[in-house]
C-alpha cells in the first residue's frame, strides 16, 4: 500500500471518530483493577486466580493438553512461514468469525536455526532434554520445511503462523487482538546473540558502531566466523535457560552467574510477533516481507507488555485482515539488546474482533497504527521505519520515539478530549517513554499512560 493511499484510508477513517466515552469507562475501571473487555476476557480463557506465567504439567506437543480456544491452529509445516510474513493476497490456513477465540500452538525458532544445526533433536539433548520433551512440530519444521529455500544470512529467523481470515474484516477497519492465555508448551527457552546484529554490533565495514569500542563488541570480535560461510562455525552465543518453579508458585527462568550460584527472574510470556498482512508481493521471500523489521500491520513488534489480559489493535489492509503470530517468548527485558528474548514455545489463546469506524471500539489512533493497552495502562507505538524495508531500512530510535509522542497526543485529544499543549505537559510530567526493542533493524519505543489519571 502507497503511502498516499495510507493517509486517504486514515484521514477517511478518522471523520466522524471523535472522543470516545468507552475510554473513560475504561479508565474508571482500571481504577479497581481490570477493565471490562479484560475480565470477560478472562473468564472465557482461564479462572482469574491462574498465575500470568502458568505451566503446565506436561510438554504441549501438537493437540495435547489444554485447548481454550474455539478454534485451533497448530504449526504443521504446511501451516508456516519461515522467515517471512503473509502478503495481502496470502492463502489463509483458517477461516474464523469475529469475536472468536482461537488457540495457536506457535514454535520458537530458537534450537532449529542453522547455527544451531537444523537438528533440534541433537541441540537440545546436548542440553539435557529428552527427545520426548522436544516438540514434534520443531522437529517437522528443522526437518521437512520446502515452502522457501532457507538463506540463515537473509531471511528472518521466526516460524510464523497462518495467516487467520477473520471474517468482516476490511481495509480500513482494525484488528483487535486479545491475549487470553499463553502457555509455555516447554520448561524451557534459548536466548541467543549473534555476530553483527543486537545492541553491541561489529558493523558491516568491521568498525564499532558510535559509542563502544570494537573490543566492547559482543560477541567478542575475535569469536566472529562469520567468513566461513558455514552458520554452525559462526560463533554465535546461545544460552539454554531451563525453567524452574520457585516459592508461592512462582515460574521462573535460571541462568548461571558463575562461582556465585544463579540468577533467577520471573517469566512474562507473550508474542513478540503478531500481525496482520501489510506488503503485496507474489514473491515469498521479498524484503517487504521479512520478518525481522515491524511494520504498520504489527508484525515483529517485541512489546513485553503485551502478555496475558492485554490487547493490541492493528489498522487492518487486506480482506480477511489475515492474522498471523510467531516469536514466542517466555520473558524479555526492554530493549531486547543481546537481539533475542528467552525464546520458547507457546500455546497462545487469542479473541480476534473486527472494530468498524466510528464504532467506537478501537482507539482513533488504532486505524491508522498500531495501539495496545493493558488493564492498567494506554500504550502508544512508535516505530522508525513503519513502512520495514520498502523505503530502506532506518534504525533510528530518536524517530521511533518522536512517533510514540505524536501517536499519545493523538490518542489524548481526539479519545480522551485534551488540549493538544496540555496533553503534551501531561505526557512529560506523568506519562513513561520506554524502549520495546533496539534489535529489528525497524527499532521501536512506546509510551505507558496511566488508565487511574483518567478515572474521574
Amino acid at each position: 500500500m502507497t503511502n498516499d493511499r495510507l493517509i486517504q484510508v486514515r484521514d477517511a477513517l478518522r471523520q466522524g471518530l471523535g472522543r470516545r466515552d468507552f475510554l473513560r469507562a475504561t479508565a474508571a475501571a482500571s481504577a479497581v483493577g481490570i477493565t471490562a473487555a479484560t475480565a470477560t476476557t478472562a473468564q472465557a480463557a482461564a479462572p482469574a486466580s491462574t498465575p500470568t506465567a502458568a505451566l503446565p504439567g506436561e510438554v504441549l506437543q501438537p493437540g495435547r493438553g489444554p485447548i481454550q480456544g474455539k478454534h485451533y491452529l497448530p504449526s504443521a509445516t504446511d501451516q508456516v512461514r519461515w522467515g517471512y510474513v503473509p502478503s495481502l493476497s496470502s492463502k489463509p490456513v483458517l477461516q474464523m468469525g469475529s469475536g472468536e477465540t482461537v488457540t495457536v500452538d506457535t514454535v520458537s525458532h530458537e534450537g532449529i536455526l542453522e547455527d544451531q544445526g537444523r537438528d533440534p533433536v541433537s541441540w537440545f539433548a546436548r542440553h539435557g532434554v529428552r527427545r520426548t520433551d522436544v516438540l514434534t512440530d520443531a522437529i517437522e519444521i528443522a526437518r521437512d520445511y520446502d515452502r522457501t529455500a532457507r538463506n540463515f544470512d537473509v531471511d528472518g529467523p521466526h516460524v510464523v503462523t497462518g495467516p487467520i481470515f477473520v471474517n468482516g474484516a476490511k481495509p480500513g477497519d482494525v484488528l483487535k487482538v486479545e491475549m487470553l492465555s499463553m502457555l509455555p508448551r516447554v520448561p524451557y527457552g534459548v536466548v541467543s546473540s549473534r555476530h553483527g546484529k543486537g545492541a553491541l554490533p561489529q558493523l558491516a565495514g568491521g568498525t564499532a558502531p558510535a559509542g563502544i569500542t570494537l573490543a566492547e563488541v559482543m560477541p567478542p570480535v575475535a569469536t566472529d566466523g562469520r567468513a566461513t560461510g558455514d552458520p554452525t562455525k559462526y560463533g554465535n552465543v546461545s544460552v539454554f535457560t531451563p525453567v524452574r518453579r520457585g516459592p508461592r508458585g512462582s515460574v521462573n527462568g535460571v541462568m548461571p552467574r558463575g562461582r556465585k550460584g544463579e540468577v533467577t527472574f520471573p517469566l512474562n510470556p507473550f508474542m513478540g510477533l503478531m500481525g496482520v498482512a501489510f506488503a503485496e508481493t507474489s514473491d515469498l521471500t521479498a524484503p517487504t516481507l521479512n520478518s525481522i523489521p515491524p511494520t504498520l500491520g504489527g508484525g515483529n513488534i517485541d512489546i513485553n507488555l503485551l502478555g496475558v489480559k492485554s490487547t493490541f489493535y492493528l489498522p487492518v489492509f487486506a480482506d480477511g485482515a489475515l492474522f498471523h503470530v510467531g516469536d514466542p517468548h517466555l520473558a524479555m527485558g526492554g530493549g531486547e539488546v543481546a537481539l533475542t528474548a528467552m525464546e520458547g514455545s507457546l500455546r497462545a489463546t487469542f479473541r480476534l474482533t473486527v472494530c468498524k469506524p466510528g464504532s467506537g471500539d478501537a482507539p482513533s489512533v488504532a486505524f491508522h497504527y498500531p495501539f495496545a493497552e493493558t488493564p492498567d495502562s494506554w500504550v502508544p507505538i512508535g516505530l522508525s521505519d513503519p513502512d520495514g524495508s520498502q523505503g530502506g531500512q532506518v534504525s533510528d530510535l530518536n524517530i521511533a520515539m518522536r512517533r510514540a509522542v505524536v501517536n499519545a497526543l493523538d490518542f489524548l485529544q481526539d479519545d480522551l478530549g485534551m488540549d493538544r499543549a496540555v496533553a503534551y505537559a501531561y505526557l512529560s510530567a506523568a506519562a513513561d517513554f520506554e524502549v520495546s526493542q533496539v534489535v529489528d533493524r525497524t527499532v521501536g519505543a512506546h509510551g505507558v499512560i496511566p488508565k487511574s489519571h483518567f478515572a474521574d
